[in-house]
């Protein structure tokens, strides 16, 4: 199957969206389909030979957070030049609601069209002001992917229809089989996210650290991520600063070793987030997860059973959880194997199977999968028809 795959956000800054559409892709590919991904990217930036560039992105505030997009004469022309040249069996658009090129993609686009929704925000006065504008791009869709129960909501609430609930993506293995790294082991708790984005909840942590560290001195944070180091230590003690240790920017390989590292990871995450990745990856390596009760950071840890969750934005909650953790070992290693247990089902054996049922289903191709394995999928999501 000839598959394009439109990727709203700038491939040169890394984020969820972007990883999952890479994996999908690689996943896809490994399934010996021919995959193409338009995305914005830099001159500079070094792509992997499946990415197409649609030119630089400018940043623009969206969903509490500042996304970089791409839009306008220019980048509509380079869409149609793909679209042409790539003559897809199957066009998959992320974000086609975004002001970028999953929306300039839905306008251009003919034959079947996949839309994949990431974002939860039930409040977005921007989507029900946009609508009118988003109807006839909308309307061309074939089917439609959230990656959440919360993104699914966001969908309906704000646009009408509905979609097929489907997780993004993790390679488990890579994970589990990471190699722990020494100096990142032995009374540790980690965070991974952006330092300067306050949605990522690292203030949140940085208030509960004293606590932490009244009841547990040896207790280090290990922080992995871009942004001002120095201000996000300005509200510690000074003498509690060197208990935390910033890593910078980490490549995969390293983020798998680090979250087999730590003791826990805790994810303070205030808002905005539909799906969790990050906690996937943890339980993927075995870390037992501390993350706040945002509706998404439930669902990814069935409810509480795969991993602990805190009451959002108490930072006193937050240490109080962290202290009980970090002193119960069998809790621990409790978490580690529910964490293990429950995070196959995320695997891309899996997610990506899904996927593909959700093409078969649109372009009524020949089937990549055994025909019973098939019915079993559409009748799992939803997608078998009379």
């Amino acid at each position: 199957m000839k598959i394009g795959i439109v990727c709203p956000y700038s491939w040169d800054v890394p984020g969820g969206v972007q990883f999952h559409i890479r994996d999908l892709a690689e996943h896809l590919t490994r399934r010996d389909h021919e995959v193409s991904v338009l995305a914005p990217a830099d001159d500079e930036t070094p792509l992997p030979p499946y990415v197409v560039s649609a030119g630089r992105a400018v940043p623009v505030p969206y969903n509490g957070s500042v996304a970089r997009l791409n839009f306008g004469f220019l980048s509509a022309a380079r869409v149609r030049r793909w679209l042409h040249d790539g003559a897809f069996d199957v066009i998959h658009i992320h974000e086609p609601t975004s002001p970028s090129l999953g929306l300039l993609a839905c306008w251009a686009a003919q034959g079947p069209i996949v839309a994949t929704f990431h974002t939860s925000n039930p409040r977005s006065r921007a989507m029900i002001a946009a609508y009118p504008i988003l109807q006839p791009a909308l309307e061309k869709i074939s089917a439609r992917i959230a990656v959440s129960e919360y993104a699914r909501r966001t969908l309906v609430e704000h646009l009408g229809g509905d979609a097929v609930v489907i997780p993004n993506g993790v390679d488990v293995g890579f994970f589990a089989d990471a190699e722990p790294k020494e100096e990142w082991q032995g009374d540790t708790i980690g965070f991974i996210g952006r330092i300067d984005e306050p949605r990522k909840g690292l203030p949140v942590l940085m208030r509960a650290l004293p606590k932490i560290l009244a009841e547990r001195p040896r207790t280090r944070l290990l922080v992995a991520g871009r942004g001002d180091e120095k201000e996000a230590v300005a509200g510690l003690p000074e003498h509690l600063r060197d208990r935390v240790e910033f890593l910078g920017m980490v490549s995969d390989e390293d983020k798998a070793r680090f979250l087999r590292s730590v003791d826990v990871y805790i994810a303070p995450n205030t808002g905005g987030e539909s799906f969790g990745i990050i906690l996937v990856e943890a339980m993927s390596a075995g870390a037992p997860v501390l993350a706040s009760d945002l509706d998404a950071f439930a669902q990814v840890l069935d409810g509480g059973a795969a991993g602990e969750l805190f009451a959002n934005e108490d930072a006193d909650a937050l240490a109080t959880a962290a202290v009980r953790l970090l002193g119960d070992p069998d809790r621990l290693a409790e978490l580690r194997e529910r964490g293990s247990s429950h995070v196959r089902r995320f695997d891309w054996s899996t997610v990506g199977a899904d996927v593909l049922a959700v093409y078969e289903t649109v372009t009524d191709g020949t089937s990549s999968v055994d025909a019973d394995d098939r019915v079993g999928l559409l009748t799992r999501l939803g997608l078998t028809r009379d």
